[in-house]
């Protein structure tokens, strides 16, 4: 006896606007990898819309009508997420002993300090554009942008030689119309604070804080179309209650390549972020908790903990534009901690040779006290 078997018939294809639908709601990071599964995806998975999408919704700072001419300019939306979501990792930290550092910068050559002229003169601090976007969990709490370095008024002037520093509230003002003030609840995430002195002892809020705030610091170069994001997205050290006990200073950075332009090779990005809790209230929905954002600042600093002036600063930014970038948090942590270590025992070296030298001095004055009371004799 015959057996018919019915013929299956296959599944109608899924239509591009279909594909198109369900890519648009995905991340960055899903959205590339379901680009490499067939033609058909990564043919749709190249529409910048699509990208810029995935960029708005991680960087809100990106939604501005100038920041979206700029993007469209240095190459569009897919190479912007590309260069920025990637955070800097730099292992290659040397290993320096205090002797490597003279004790008087006037013994360094003036190309050593100051770096190459000719470097510098091709970088402009105008040529550079912070986009800084703040988010605590999935809420975005502050968004600002800085066009050029602020107060930069050429080679000669004093920008050049004293320490870089850009304070992105003083500047950033000026065409922002945000209120730094934050209020943050209950619903936020925020744990329930009672009081400042209930804070003092278990701090709940200082451990939230550091653990749910995100800092994006993005510099983009726009001579040379290339971008890069500074932070270490996640909180890398702090300070609770400094200066006052209601203030706390959250620590985020990256360690950036310095070949060629400084004697440590290395440097630290520090970027800075201080909120001063202004009101501890009972609300609607629990206890309202009302944060004021009182810095949001950007120095680097060399081996020693010394800042880099202006000049060398520009120069160590060019260069990070292009340096090793991982999608993995972890090893950006590494690269932090690395360098930390470095520097801890650098300072712990150079303690051992002043105090050396201070029992050498100590005796030289006992062995010439002794020769003259025996003159005296």
């Amino acid at each position: 006896m015959a057996v018919s078997v019915a013929q299956v018939e296959s599944p109608a294809p899924l239509s591009g606007d279909l594909f198109y639908d369900i890519l648009r709601r995905l991340d960055g990071a899903t959205l590339a990898s379901a680009a490499c599964t067939c033609a058909a995806l990564r043919s749709i998975s190249q529409e910048e819309r699509l990208w810029e999408n995935v960029c708005s919704s991680m960087w809100p700072s990106t939604y501005r009508e100038d920041i979206k001419s700029l993007i469209e300019s240095i190459g569009g939306y897919k190479k912007f997420y590309a260069d920025c979501f990637p955070l800097i990792v730099n292992k290659q930290v040397p290993e320096f002993g205090w002797n490597d550092y003279p004790e008087y910068p006037e013994e360094w050559t003036e190309a050593e300090y100051y770096g190459d002229t000719d470097d510098f003169e091709s970088v402009l601090p105008s040529d550079f554009i912070s986009i800084v976007d703040i988010r605590y969990k999935d809420k975005t709490i502050c968004s600002k942008v800085l066009w050029g370095i602020p107060n930069a008024n050429g080679s000669n002037g004093w920008f050049s030689n004293c320490p870089f520093r850009v304070d992105l509230l003083t500047y950033s003002a000026r065409d922002d119309d945000q209120d730094d003030e934050i209020t943050l609840s209950v619903s936020d995430g925020l744990p329930p604070i009672s009081s400042m002195e209930r804070e003092r002892k278990d701090g709940k809020l200082w451990q939230d804080l550091r653990s749910g705030l995100r800092l994006s610091w993005i510099v983009v170069n726009s001579k040379v179309n290339q971008a890069a994001n500074l932070s270490s997205w996640s909180s890398i050290g702090g300070q609770r209650h400094w200066p006052t006990d209601k203030d706390f200073l959250i620590r985020f950075g990256s360690i950036l390549p310095a070949n060629d332009i400084l004697p440590c090779q290395v440097v630290e990005c520090i970027l800075l972020m201080k909120f001063r809790v202004i009101r501890t209230e009972e609300g609607g929905e629990g206890c309202q908790t009302t944060l004021k954002l009182k810095e949001l600042s950007m120095q680097l600093g060399d081996m020693e903990g010394a800042h880099v002036n202006g000049r060398n600063s520009l120069l160590v930014l060019k260069e990070a534009l292009s340096c090793r970038r991982s999608g993995n948090y972890s090893e950006a942590l590494e690269s932090c901690h690395l360098y930390s270590k470095a520097q801890s025992e650098l300072k712990e070296e150079k303690m051992r040779n002043e105090n050396r030298l201070e029992r050498m001095f100590i005796l030289s004055g006992i062995a010439a006290f002794a020769s003259f009371c025996y003159y005296l004799l």
